[in-house]
């Protein structure tokens, strides 16, 4: 998995039947450059090197899955399946339009192991959302717990899972805006590339007005299913506000906008777990257990592994796949039937 905070790729290794998860394995991350991060982040206003771009990340993607087979002293030829997501550069639901970098056949020529790809074009062809595509995945980590329950991943957009009393009452969408606009206003500030654990933020005070603008934008009066481009939102901050004060008022921006999201849930939750990037987030947890009503944990806190979960959900969807079963459903997508996805690539 290479998320929108383009940060690097998680890998992670499970087994699975397609319906019930047989085990978790192990799971590492592997950072990008900066230089190469810099480019990702560049290529929606410079298109014109995605093809060098798109052969570079899915070599990254090959040495990777290469050290992580070794470190974890897994064999290849046991290995059925890759997930290989790819890298978003636009998501476009309004325009059938989601792309993601990243050459399927050239990796599974280069492992010698099928490889799954391209898991949001089908849902977009049949009028769906493209995304989220990880909350059948939310769903059954979850099945030991009391429900409803909402999953919470923050990435560089934060999107929510609402899991009621069987596999599929499901409802999902983006909430708003995750740790994209803080990473940015960081790093436009030479602050570093990300908040660390919110500590910049903390030093802060939120300016109330201009989260009110925020909030002011038009997506959050829209009924889901819907999704988001991670560059959806302008951060609209005035230039003379110091750095914490801006990182306070974006951290804000991110939790009201979840706090929100529950006007859409069929029913209130019995508590919320947190996942990606933004569990790591003090400051973002503070202001979520602060203005929810339930009690908000973080993905380790239950025995999950969150800066894994998307990659483990890409590995779980490709199973699915290969096997025809359903990856996106009328309440977390759009469509009007459960449907499968992902294209197969062999060796």
């Amino acid at each position: 998995m290479s998320g929108t905070s383009s940060d690097g790729i998680d890998v992670a290794y499970l087994e699975s039947n397609g319906l019930s998860l047989s085990l978790l394995g192990g799971w590492a991350t592997y950072p990008y450059s900066k230089s190469f991060r810099n480019r990702l982040r560049r290529i929606n206003s410079d298109p014109s090197n995605q093809n060098g771009l798109e052969r570079e990340l899915t070599e990254l993607h090959y040495c990777a899955v290469q050290d992580f087979l070794n470190s974890k002293k897994l064999n290849p030829e046991e290995i059925d399946l890759i997930g290989f997501h790819g890298h978003t550069i636009e998501h476009n639901p309004e325009k059938s339009r989601s792309v993601q970098i990243g050459d399927g056949k050239l990796l599974a020529q280069k492992l010698n192991i099928t490889v799954f790809n391209n898991f949001r074009s089908n849902d977009i062809r049949h009028g769906g959302q493209g995304a989220p595509l990880a909350p059948i995945f939310h769903s059954k980590l979850a099945a030991q717990f009391e429900r409803p329950l909402a999953v919470l991943n923050i990435g560089g957009v934060a999107n929510v899972t609402w899991i009621g009393g069987h596999e599929e009452e499901l409802w999902a969408f983006d909430t708003g805006p995750g740790n994209a606009l803080i990473d940015d206003w960081v790093m436009q500030h030479g602050a570093g590339e990300y908040d660390v654990d919110g500590a910049i933020a903390a030093r802060g005070s939120i300016n109330f007005e201009a989260l009110e603008g925020l909030l002011n934008h038009e997506y959050f009066n829209q009924n889901p299913p819907k999704s988001l481009d991670r560059n959806e939102f302008f951060m609209g901050l005035r230039e003379d506000f110091s750095l914490e004060d801006g990182a306070a008022t974006l951290g804000r921006f991110t939790a009201e906008t979840v706090r929100l999201s529950q006007m859409h849930f069929p029913r209130p939750v019995t508590r919320w777990i947190v996942c990606g990037g933004g569990q790591h987030n003090k400051f973002i947890l503070s202001q979520l257990r602060n203005n929810l009503d339930q009690p908000v944990l973080v993905a380790d806190d239950v025995g999950w592994h969150g800066d894994a979960i998307e990659a483990q959900a890409f590995a779980y969807l490709a199973i699915r796949s290969s096997l025809g079963l359903p990856i996106s459903f009328p309440n977390t997508t759009g469509v009007s039937t459960p449907l499968t996805g992902g294209v197969r690539h062999d060796p």
